[in-house]
């Protein structure tokens, strides 16, 4: 049941890495016709900001192209490390036969629900 579903997980193996993720390539971010309508406001130092400005030019963007593009990939990369579950391929199948086949509910977990049931589902 559970392992034919998509789920946030990398596995790795020797030598490879497979990613139940969308691939990058598949999220192009920043599309050419799309119209930037929203709007980023910050300071920074001259230091920071000269830096910038001689990345883009070294890549052939204008500042902003090129600030936009990086701090979309720095989130798009921040999101992932934080959604993402690394397995290591001994892992996977207990990972999956536990989701399929969980273990009963111990005392603790069973009054746990029952608090919450008490507590939240009777507002």
């Amino acid at each position: 049941m559970y392992a034919d579903q998509a789920y946030n997980l990398k596995i790795s193996g020797v030598g490879e890495e497979m990613s139940m993720l969308p691939s990058s390539n598949s999220d192009s971010g920043l599309k050419a016709n799309q119209r930037n309508t929203a709007r980023f406001n910050f300071r920074t130092t001259e230091r920071i900001k000269k830096t910038v400005e001689r990345a883009a030019a070294l890549t052939g963007q204008d500042m902003s192209s090129f600030a936009i593009n990086a701090v979309y990939q720095r989130a798009i990369a921040t999101i992932q490390a934080h959604e993402v579950t690394h397995l290591e391929p001994e892992d996977h199948q207990a990972f999956f036969d536990a989701l399929d086949n969980p273990p009963a509910p111990t005392e603790k977990l069973s009054a746990a629900f029952a608090r919450h049931e008490e507590q939240v589902d009777n507002r």
